[in-house]
């Protein structure tokens, strides 16, 4: 939905945009620009969703409307809370190109400015979309557009180029219902593999920034999200650059009973996964089911981040909802105080998800960390594999299972034959074949008792899918989940 009327308030749009509300049947019940200073209660809990979230190496951002950065009591919470931000129109095509080749920068230059000056994240939103396009853009097609929106993704990615954590590269692409298939625009028809160029011109024009995709009705395990799924598995074989997939989540009273495992399937693939757009319709279950999402992300390790889209329910695309966190009035409702008890229950000992900003093309050259000093390597492994053609991706998860902890660690595994590793995250990898040495790198070498890593690696077979039979952790075997 482009935009929805507001009585007595003018015409504004929805975000990122979201068609229509998640259908659900199943019930249930994110590196730079964090604040130097947590806030914290006397007894260590921190005391703002932002200085939670970043105990475990996460963020949790707000999306803001520039036209609000006037409103005190709106700032005041968006100062205090979060620690990043995203625009919520000021950096799409309409208002970055209103005509073309003629960029204005002016709103989401302050959004940047004022998030950089609170040492925030920044997601920038969106690079390309089938809605919210200028009216030039709507009257072109063919070879014209597709020039035309490669140009805007490159202008656009330079110009915030070394101030953007992660980029909504394209956003909705992928129709609804049951196929599975790509949405029908102006933008897929100039070719099907417009939005490899996407990634590409924004790799291009801003090596440093995440590009991810956005999308919404993905919340769950359902034909859409395996289209999306699709088109990473096969960007991630091809060498196509993209780094993390959004999930919008914009929920109505329950959340899908397979939320987690979909995240998880993602995350699996390579690719960090965020929580984009989230709001929650009221009800008496709005504080359980915000308290479920942000479980799900704490629980997934390459999930990096929540966004919530806007700060008060006055300030909502959902009129009459109230779907988020704050009241009218800037007051905290019961849904705040159970995402941040989630998030305080994760606490300091969460695995850190921050991952490389840039997709490994090749074996990550990250310096490991000093040889192992302490801990025994006593170890449970989780092996998945995502395999296509000639190729798979490897998810390993590795879970500290001994009494003291980690500080530095290497998992040895054997490659069946015919495999090879072409890239890798999260570790670095030697040799590509054979008995492979899998190294910690600067940002994940400490374990504790009890946490967990994931790691995972790209490869190519020649017809041999079997998974390895068995792994040591510092010399110790590991128990195979």
């Amino acid at each position: 939905m482009l935009e929805n009327t507001v009585p007595g308030r003018g015409r504004r749009r929805a975000p990122g945009g979201f068609g229509r509300l998640t259908a659900v049947t199943a019930a249930g019940v994110l590196g730079a620009g964090l604040m130097l200073a947590l806030p914290t209660s006397a007894s260590g809990a921190a005391t703002t969703l932002g200085a939670a979230a970043a105990q475990s190496g996460r963020f949790f951002g707000a999306a803001v409307a520039g036209g609000k950065l006037g409103d005190s009591t709106y700032v005041s919470i968006l100062n205090r809370e979060f620690n990043s931000v995203v625009a919520e129109n000021e950096m799409k095509w309409d208002a970055t190109e209103p005509n073309q080749n003629q960029f204005n920068y002016s709103g989401g230059d302050r959004l940047v400015n004022h998030a950089m000056g609170q040492g925030m994240k920044v997601r920038g939103h969106t690079l390309l979309w089938h809605n919210q396009q200028p009216r030039w853009a709507q009257s072109l097609s063919g070879s014209a557009l597709r020039n035309a929106a490669i140009n805007h993704v490159t202008q656009v990615a330079t110009h915030f180029r070394g101030k953007i954590n992660s980029w909504d590269v394209v956003n909705e692409a992928f129709a609804d219902g049951g196929s599975g298939g790509r949405r029908d625009s102006n933008l897929q028809r100039t070719g099907n593999d417009w939005i490899e160029a996407a990634f590409r011109a924004a790799r291009a024009a801003d090596p440093g920034a995440k590009l991810c995709y956005n999308d919404y009705n993905t919340d769950g395990i359902n034909a859409k999200s395996t289209g999306i799924y699709n088109m990473v598995r096969d960007f991630k074989a091809r060498g196509v650059p993209i780094d993390c997939v959004g999930f919008q989540s914009h929920l109505g009273t329950t959340i899908p009973g397979d939320y987690q495992a979909n995240l998880q399937r993602f995350a699996d693939l390579g690719v960090d996964v965020q929580i984009t757009e989230l709001d929650v319709a009221q009800g008496s279950n709005q504080a359980n089911v915000y308290a479920a999402v942000t479980r799900a992300c704490l629980a997934v390790s390459r999930c990096t981040g929540i966004t919530v889209w806007g700060i008060r329910d006055s300030d909502s695309w959902r009129t009459g909802e109230n779907p988020l966190l704050f009241d009218a009035s800037g007051n905290k409702k019961p849904a705040y105080t159970s995402v941040l008890n989630a998030l305080n229950n994760a606490g300091s000992t969460a695995t850190p998800t921050a991952t490389p900003t840039v997709t490994p093309t090749s074996t990550p050259t990250s310096t490991p960390t000093s040889t192992p000093t302490t801990g025994t390597g006593a170890c449970r492994v989780s092996y998945t594999m995502n395999s296509w053609g000639n190729g798979f991706t490897a998810g390993i998860s590795i879970t500290n299972t001994g009494s003291s902890a980690l500080n530095g660690w290497s998992l040895e595994f054997t490659l069946p034959s015919g495999q090879t590793i072409t890239s890798g995250w999260n570790a670095t990898y030697s040799p590509s074949s054979g008995r492979v040495t899998a190294r910690n790198v600067d940002y994940n070498g400490a374990l504790a008792p009890g946490a967990t890593t994931d790691i995972g690696f790209q490869a190519g077979h020649t017809g041999n899918t079997s998974k390895p039979d068995s792994f040591t952790l510092n010399g110790a075997s590991c128990t195979v989940a």
